[in-house]
């Protein structure tokens, strides 16, 4: 069998059949019958020596999605690690030229839903530098760059982590500096300047693409949850809340595994629906809440970016 979730991200399944795309595959020579038939996320398939063998979400991100402890239909996800993966859970597909324009996608998701999203550089940036400034013999914990940030002046620039010149890392912090000399701008002078700016520019771009998932979609956005890796950053997810505007709930860390685990208690009677499963994470897991804060000076930043993006 070919889970759904996983299926999708092969680009060969028609979004709205929730099938293989069999006009694709006759272009491109694939047999449909060499497929395997396509099921949904939590699909018993039998047994392997006594274990039940289920077909769960088996995309790290759809699985991550299932995980999120939400109490409202109007929210954003954002899986947040070397990646930043933000996007919407909808009922449908989104497919009509603005989402292609906007480089947005459809990736499937758990119940029959979409996950209507954006792939966005995430942690890879900052991790470069560190890998460099310990080869200059400077080393830095996660926290340290976190409190060297922290102590660095706001708005010294901007950077679109997007540009493809960040996607190759040789020597990440003159990358930077280099992007910056090519943009017009300064760069900062020190390494918690650099990493300021990474953080900054992430959030700046969270605001950039969720506005291009509302204004597509047409499903508002009310809270932003951020999960993964990333969630342990109260810097980033403080910066997201003023960038977009809207609150953020910071956790878990570890949704894609809770994701997992809950598909297979719906699918075993243990809970009764998705919706049941988000009540009982969202009471029993430790998350923190970030409200939006000068969001005002946050949006003058965020036109910045765009501007410099063009």
């Amino acid at each position: 069998a070919a889970e759904f979730t996983m299926a999708t991200t092969w680009q060969a399944v028609d979004p709205r059949t929730r099938d293989w795309d069999r006009e694709l595959l006759a272009k491109v020579g694939v047999p449909v019958d060499r497929m395997a038939p396509i099921v949904q996320p939590g699909t018993h398939l039998g047994e392997y020596e006594g274990i039940p063998v289920i077909a769960s979400v088996c995309h790290d991100t759809g699985a991550a999605v299932v995980g999120v402890p939400a109490t409202t239909k109007n929210y954003a996800y954002l899986s947040s690690g070397t990646w930043s993966l933000l996007g919407l859970e909808l009922d449908h597909a989104v497919i009509n030229d603005a989402a292609y324009e906007a480089n947005l996608t459809n990736e499937g998701g758990y119940g029959g839903t979409f996950r209507f999203l954006r792939n966005i550089m995430g942690m890879w940036l900052v991790q470069q530098c560190r890998v460099i400034w310990a080869e200059e013999g400077r080393e830095y914990s996660y926290d340290d760059l976190v409190r060297i940030a922290e102590e660095a002046e706001p708005f010294q620039a901007v950077i679109d982590p997007d540009d493809a010149s960040f996607f190759r890392s040789e020597n990440m912090p003159q990358q930077l500096r280099d992007y910056l000399k090519r943009t017009g701008q300064t760069a900062p002078e020190t390494d918690g300047g650099l990493v300021r700016t990474i953080y900054e520019s992430l959030a700046l771009k969270y605001s950039l693409v969720m506005r291009h998932l509302v204004d597509v979609s047409g499903q508002p956005v009310e809270q932003l949850h951020i999960i993964g890796g990333g969630s342990r950053n109260g810097l980033v997810c403080q910066m997201a809340a003023n960038a977009t505007g809207v609150p953020v709930v910071a956790g878990p860390a570890e949704a894609t595994a809770l994701g997992n685990a809950v598909v297979q208690f719906i699918t075993h009677g243990d809970l009764a629906n998705l919706a049941e499963a988000r009540q009982m994470l969202a009471k029993s897991i430790d998350t923190t809440t970030y409200q939006p804060q000068n969001v005002d000076a946050w949006r003058t930043q965020v036109q910045r970016l765009a501007d410099v993006i063009g």
